[in-house]
């Protein structure tokens, strides 16, 4: 008997070193993660979700639905929530809109702890309807809001710029529980504004907005450090740190005076917000700086599947079948 097992498990090896393909099976957090800041902010903490939400814009129409859901790969397990134009005002609050003007949709699903935020733009029936909003800034701008260890997928059912997509995701974070400080969403939210003129100007560089992002998030993640270690950095020290993050990733020849200014301008914003004064913020921020530097393109996180969704449960479940069948298979040659 302990010859067969030894057999059986000299067999396995050998089938698996020697190419046959195991499908990979992955753990996913399904709980909420929401870590308090230790510093003296009770309000600025980082927020993830317990579960898979999908966010229409009231002015897609529900003759839309399942082509949004197809395209986004949302299935039952999503609970479907609706961004309207006071959704806007709430959580953007950057002028007023109405619900028609509310287009695009996201799908946000939890992933692992430590993972930080990272966004796909998906295309709408092969159309490419987020025309300026680009997947890192919305991973970045969703990171200094509060948002964390999260996969977001936006998309809309025709041409639209993409600011408002950001409202589902703050909608689906409070309907979740997870309620987000407004100073924060609303400096994040000026982060959004002020990135997109540089963006704007190197439109033909794939490359450029993941790294402006990044250097936008070292900057953020320095000036929460300093402000956390007693420095409050002042509009010289913050354009100063900009340069020195342009620099390193290579973009600062790219990235005109007048941008670099309105970017610090927002970063002050975000200087005087809660959230810089969070320790997990700090943390934080660094697993989607990672995530957005080194990104080109609409899909920033290539999984197929959602972390959370039927498909994937049925996947893990189809991968651990397999390996048993093969198992079960091997120990029968030696019946």
């Amino acid at each position: 008997m302990k010859k067969r097992t030894l057999m059986t498990t000299l067999m396995v090896a050998a089938l698996l070193c020697g190419g046959a393909v195991v499908p990979a099976v992955q753990a996913h957090a399904d709980t909420t993660t929401q870590a308090s800041s230790s510093s003296s902010s009770t309000t600025s903490t980082t927020h993830t979700i317990s579960k898979s939400y999908v966010v229409y814009g009231a002015g897609a129409p529900e003759s839309a639905y399942s082509t949004l859901n197809s395209t986004m790969e949302v299935d039952s397990s999503f609970e479907k929530l609706t961004a309207t134009a006071s959704d806007y005002e709430k959580y953007i609050g950057n002028g007023t809109t109405t619900n028609a003007a509310m287009i695009s949709s996201v799908a946000i699903a939890p992933s692992d702890p430590g993972s930080g935020v990272r966004v796909n733009i998906k295309k709408y029936d092969g159309e490419s309807n987020i025309t300026q909003v680009t997947a890192q800034q919305y991973a970045m701008v969703a990171q200094m809001a509060g948002v964390t260890d999260v996969t977001i997928v936006v998309t809309a059912n025709r041409a639209v710029s993409g600011e408002s997509a950001l409202t589902g995701v703050y909608k689906a974070l409070a309907a979740d529980g997870q309620n987000l400080d407004s100073q924060n969403t609303s400096a994040a939210n000026q982060v959004l504004d002020a990135t997109q003129g540089a963006i704007n100007e190197n439109s033909g560089d794939s490359s450029y907005s993941g790294k402006l992002m990044a250097a936008v998030g070292n900057v953020s993640k320095q000036v929460a450090q300093d402000k956390q270690d007693g420095q409050t950095d002042d509009s010289a020290q913050i354009q100063a740190i900009l340069t020195k993050a342009l620099e390193n990733q290579g973009i600062a020849s790219k990235t005109s005076s007048s941008a670099q200014t309105t970017i610090v301008n927002a970063l002050i914003t975000f200087r005087d917000s809660p959230i810089s004064s969070s320790k997990t913020y700090v943390n934080n921020v660094t697993n989607t700086i990672n995530n957005v530097k080194n990104s080109t393109g609409d899909l920033m996180n290539k999984s197929k599947n959602w972390a959370n969704s039927e498909a994937a449960k049925t996947a893990v479940k189809d991968a651990q079948n397999w390996f048993q069948k093969l198992i079960a298979w091997i120990q029968n040659l030696f019946n």
